[in-house]
């Protein structure tokens, strides 16, 4: 099956084909920092073209669900969603945390951290074999400190943004061959950093 892969989570602005027989076939990377929606489908059509394929020659649809960038992640998961509706085939979600986990390859259990602003970071636990152990949740700097180190020397201690895209290609294969590849939908692990100024309001203009 060839999947192409698309990762909008962090500041990388990602595309990858996997055949996941074969392996990679092509990728296009930019590092955008923001502007990820006005980026993507050209990013797209550089992996697709790098790896000589087209739209049509697509099996599957994988993409980072986040915890990260609240826009990053919207833009992505539409796009998937579209795209997979569009071609007839599935799409699958992967979070930034198993990603990031699963790209360490430790022989024991993992604690993945990724800075979340605000005193806090989105935090999961793995254990050697990949299973979800705790997790994903948005805790206080003091409450990942603790959890560290009650973990102690057993357990390795990743921090991240992102995985490189071709394991988001590789963990959805193996998502889908399993038979667990559910519709892909944004992990928001708390609520988004920009909020209305509801308190704000220009002053009206006195009747003349």
């Amino acid at each position: 099956m060839i999947i192409l892969a698309i990762d909008t989570a962090a500041s990388l602005c990602s595309a990858c084909v996997v055949d996941t027989g074969k392996g990679e076939l092509g990728r296009q990377v930019l590092d955008l920092g923001k502007g990820h929606a006005e980026q993507l489908m050209g990013t797209i059509e550089a992996a697709l073209a790098a790896a000589g394929i087209t739209y049509a020659d697509l099996g599957a649809i994988a993409v980072s669900i986040g915890p990260g960038s609240f826009t990053g992640v919207r833009v992505g998961v539409s796009t998937a969603r579209g795209l997979a509706l569009a071609l007839k085939v599935p799409a699958v979600g992967v979070s930034t945390l198993e990603a990031i986990a699963a790209e360490a390859a430790s022989q024991k259990p993992v604690i993945v951290r990724i800075d979340a602003g605000r005193g806090q970071a989105y935090v999961a636990r793995f254990s050697a074999e990949g299973e979800t152990e705790f997790g994903p949740a948005a805790l206080s700097l003091e409450e990942v400190d603790n959890m560290v180190a009650a973990a102690g020397d057993d357990v390795a201690i990743i921090d991240g943004k992102t995985a490189d895209i071709a394991v988001y290609a590789r963990l959805a294969g193996e998502k889908l061959a399993a038979g667990h590849a559910a519709p892909p939908k944004p992990l928001y692990l708390r609520d988004a950093d920009a909020k209305p100024q509801t308190s704000f309001a220009l002053p009206r203009k006195a009747a003349s």
